[in-house]
């Protein structure tokens, strides 16, 4: 794992270490982690992602014959209401900038993740050292050791605008000495440039999302928002895309409804087309159309004709 993600874990896991590292692992039960997960279920996030670690802590003890069953497997993750990170709408980009002009690192921060849509781990790496033929190119790091993909995006000109002063030996981000900024501290200085601007909900995640959104409102594919975001899979994108494009896509289907022929007319077509009768006379040979006579058998026909009539 990269040293961010251990850090990461180890961040969910530690608290419960500390609480109750000493008891033995063959004595936990589900109840156990329940209890666990209770806790933290004012923050159902934070709740599912420590069930998550447990759970592969507990795998490497049944690897390890500790342990014969999961406990954290067989709870269940806690609901989760709403999208996560707040996506920036085009009011909230605008109220940014104009609090944060440009030739500020806010501004050049909020464009380079705007329309790259690069998690803020791989913002701050990102430099001239990117820049290949009027295109970025760089890998996720979060998939690098997972043969990720290659990102590599058209540069905007909106961004390269942005870009073209940046000193060519440093990151876009850099620091004021020139070295490379940390994630986390790029987080904190997203934190005050929104709140400077009045953005309590924005995040520097939010813009990820932000980007996704403008490209599905421009009618960009799950498939092509991937290209860009550099997603492994479809489903989140698919979110993105469905949510983005769902107004549009009513209006596209109203549009559809509106150019076929009148269904009410073509429904009440249906009986004079079907269902005309005949004004003549079926001549019958039997009177009771071997169905059998009164008090004898009645034939098998007669369930068949029944439906019919």
């Amino acid at each position: 794992m990269a040293d961010l993600t251990k850090k990461t874990y180890r961040g969910l896991v530690e608290p419960v270490r500390q609480k109750h590292g000493d008891k033995l692992v063959n004595r936990l039960e589900r109840r156990h982690v329940m209890g666990f997960l209770a806790e933290k279920s004012d923050t159902p996030s934070a709740a599912n992602n420590l069930r998550k670690r447990l759970g592969q802590l507990l795998d490497h003890a049944i690897a390890l014959d500790w342990i014969k069953a999961n406990a954290a497997r067989l709870t269940k993750a806690y609901k989760i209401t709403g999208d996560g990170f707040h996506a920036w709408d085009e009011g909230e980009i605008a109220q940014f900038f104009e609090e944060h002009e440009p030739g500020t690192v806010a501004h050049r921060a909020v464009t380079l993740m705007l329309y790259t849509g690069a998690a803020r781990v791989d913002a701050v790496k990102l430099g001239p050292m990117n820049m290949k033929g009027g295109r970025l190119e760089y890998h996720r790091q979060k998939t690098a050791k997972t043969n990720g993909v290659l990102v590599s995006i058209p540069l905007h000109p909106n961004l390269a605008d942005v870009l073209a002063n940046c000193p060519p030996d440093r990151p876009f981000l850099a620091t004021a000495y020139g070295k490379t900024r940390s994630p986390d501290g790029l987080g904190n200085l997203m934190r005050e440039w929104c709140d400077l601007a009045g953005l309590a909900e924005c995040s520097a995640h939010g813009l990820r999302k932000a980007c996704a959104r403008r490209l599905a409102e421009a009618g960009a594919t799950a498939h092509e928002i991937m290209a860009v975001t550099g997603h492994k899979t479809l489903a989140e994108v698919q979110r993105y895309t469905e949510t983005a494009m769902r107004e549009g896509l009513a209006d596209s289907a109203h549009a559809k409804l509106l150019s076929r022929p009148n269904r009410e007319q073509t429904v009440v077509n249906l009986p004079h087309r079907f269902a005309i009768k005949s004004t003549k006379s079926i001549k019958r040979k039997d009177k009771y159309m071997g169905f059998g006579r009164p008090g004898g058998t009645r034939t098998p026909n007669q369930g068949v004709m029944s439906a019919l009539l």
